[in-house]
């Protein structure tokens, strides 16, 4: 059974776009199958397995027998952290290798170098190795990038299985243009690795609803000093702030997460990390990105009071009680609530003890909000440090939505679901 997404549909791509230098991290986690033909672009097959499993993805290499003469198994295993697979069974380790499985098993297929004879093959619906196999059993995207001579490239044949192919909503990697294996010079040259995976990225990514949407997070507490080993601080773990970063670069956002001090790492490498120390530090921060983002979620737990003076050195035990004057730090959410442009979002969150939803009100309007989180240390396992919230979303309209208990996680996505409801309007 054919993937469902199937249509008619086909993706053209300049190598010179925008979209260079996405560093494939949409790929990150995903299940690809390789697919390798035979073809002197097979040696290109290393650098491109080497550059998937940097981007986080998890590759299978399934080759064609005539593949393994132009590149070793053994090298592309190494490279892959997996056995490849060459045939339906492997003698070595008596195993059936179902491509069924490995079909229903990938996130997407890419077959890179496409051979002629191996389009024709799957736009004709034969099955006589493993790899176009798997094809017909694959429900996933199928990518593919074809190497061939000039003058195959431009045959009539070739020009119909690339068409027919193209129906079936596989989608096609162009070849470059240049020197060919033959001498010839002209079309047929299969993509170069790296932007065979910016054009998957870019592909993967389009179809996101915050594609292109720069967009800052903070996270975490702040630490403001006393002296060079003591500070003020507060419980905040950041992993409130981490989740809502990962979901939005999920969403296709490019994401800026400003960062107190903090163990939480980000499960997204797209993510530009920042981390700073002190209030200051990260008003400093915001403010260096606030001017070109589309919008901003402050989840930080920012201190509200720093010592006036903080000690060059360690203070002493005296034997008697130590005052310590604290001065109020700058509200960074209301700094930016009164920088806010027109088309730009602002979000909050206030984590209250009493009178819960009157002081989120009360935030929400001071500070320019167009949406406030609120939850409550009065709700069982909302708050810090812990791996759930519960959380209520009040808009500037003061509507009201309330949420159930949820892993963080889920909260993230319920958050960023709202920020895509108000950018999209």
């Amino acid at each position: 059974m054919k993937l469902p997404i199937r249509g008619v549909f086909f993706v053209s791509f300049n190598y010179y776009s925008p979209f260079r230098g996405l560093g494939g991290f949409m790929l990150e986690n995903k299940k690809i199958v390789l697919g390798i033909c035979g073809s002197i672009a097979a040696y290109k097959s290393a650098t491109l397995v080497r550059l998937l499993i940097k981007a986080g993805a998890n590759v299978q290499v399934v080759m064609t027998p005539e593949a393994t003469d132009f590149i070793t198994p053994l090298t592309l295993s190494t490279l892959s952290k997996n056995p490849v697979l060459v045939d339906y069974f492997t003698p070595e380790t008596g195993e059936w290798n179902n491509h069924v499985e490995l079909g229903l098993w990938a996130d997407l297929f890419l077959i890179a170098p496409a051979s002629a004879n191996t389009l024709a093959k799957m736009a004709g619906g034969l099955c006589d190795n493993l790899l176009t196999a798997i094809y017909l059993s694959a429900k996933c995207p199928v990518y593919f990038a074809p190497a061939m001579d000039l003058d195959m490239w431009k045959h009539s044949s070739t020009v119909e299985n690339v068409d027919r192919l193209i129906s079936f909503g596989n989608v096609l990697i162009k070849p470059g243009n240049g020197e060919l294996a033959s001498g010839l010079h002209g079309e047929g040259r299969m993509a170069e690795p790296e932007e065979i995976i910016d054009f998957i990225s870019a592909d993967l990514k389009k179809g996101l609803p915050l594609v292109n949407q720069k967009i800052l997070v903070t996270a975490g507490p702040t630490y403001e000093a006393i002296d060079p080993v003591r500070f003020i601080g507060n419980h905040s773990s950041g992993k409130m702030g981490f989740a809502i970063a990962d979901e939005l670069v999920k969403l296709g956002a490019d994401v800026v997460l400003v960062t107190g001090p903090t163990a939480q790492v980000s499960h997204q490498r797209a993510v530009k990390r920042v981390d700073v120390t002190s209030a200051a530090q990260m008003l400093a921060a915001c403010e260096q990105y606030y001017a070109d983002v589309k919008a901003c979620i402050m989840s930080a737990a920012v201190a509200d009071y720093t010592p006036v003076n903080v000690a060059d050195q360690k203070i002493k035990k005296q034997g008697r009680n130590l005052n310590i004057e604290l001065k109020t730090t700058v509200d960074i959410l209301r700094t930016l609530g009164e920088k806010k442009h027109a088309d730009q979002y602002l979000v909050g969150f206030a984590l209250e003890t009493n009178d819960e939803e009157q002081n989120a009100i009360l935030k929400l309007k001071k500070k320019n909000l167009d949406f406030i989180v609120l939850n409550s240390l009065n709700d069982t396992g909302a708050g810090f440090k812990g791996d759930t919230n519960k959380i209520t979303i009040i808009d500037s309209n003061l509507q009201k939505t309330i949420y159930d208990l949820k892993s963080k996680d889920e909260v993230a996505l319920d958050i960023c679901n709202k920020l895509v409801e108000l950018i999209k309007g």
